[in-house]
């Protein structure tokens, strides 16, 4: 699912209502890119699952976020790099939720680094200094903060994705690369 390729949809005839078409890629990738917060899902050592809220980045086929090393999420990535993304709303009766499940893995990257603090800074106004390891805080006023500590940047490229769709008609959409 990179920025150069378009996934198959499947519809699951099972899990929609009759009439529903597969919902198209175009849409998914929308609400990827456009979603103010995701539901980031891992599982703790003991295998108890941990959920949180957290804003994350659409870009290149790969969903990005940050965390600190001592947050519970970083700590189960981890050991259990395995987890899901989930955005979309609360509404019963129109919408369309979608979940991204794959792999976290860390960003180093420093060029990609820099596009993703831009991008982080840009649509949420939360500036992050690139160091050779992921993200550091900016002061108040966004000055420099050379004593933070540096965050972990992860990019999860999805194994499978998966839309569910409400409206008229009721749909499960699956996208596998």
């Amino acid at each position: 699912m990179t920025a150069s390729t378009t996934p198959e949809p499947v519809l699951h005839a099972g899990f929609s209502s009759p009439g529903s078409v597969a919902t198209p890629w175009s849409e998914v990738d929308a609400v990827l890119r456009d979603a103010g917060m995701f539901w980031l899902s891992t599982v703790r050592a003991d295998g108890r699952p941990h959920v949180c809220p957290l804003p994350a980045m659409w870009w290149g086929g790969v969903l990005y976020f940050v965390t600190g090393w001592e947050e519970q999420k970083a700590r189960n990535l981890v050991r259990e790099p395995r987890c899901v993304l989930t955005t979309g709303n609360n509404e019963y009766l129109h919408g369309l939720d979608v979940t991204v499940e794959g792999r976290a893995e860390r960003c180093t990257d420093r060029a990609e680094l820099e596009v993703l603090a831009r991008m982080w800074e840009t649509t949420l106004d939360w500036p992050y200094d690139v160091d050779d390891e992921g993200f550091r805080h900016h002061t108040a006023g966004h000055a420099p903060n050379p004593d933070a500590a540096s965050l972990p940047v992860f990019g999860v490229r999805p194994a499978k994705i998966l839309a569910f769709a409400r409206g008229e008609h009721f749909a499960q959409t699956r996208f596998r690369p």
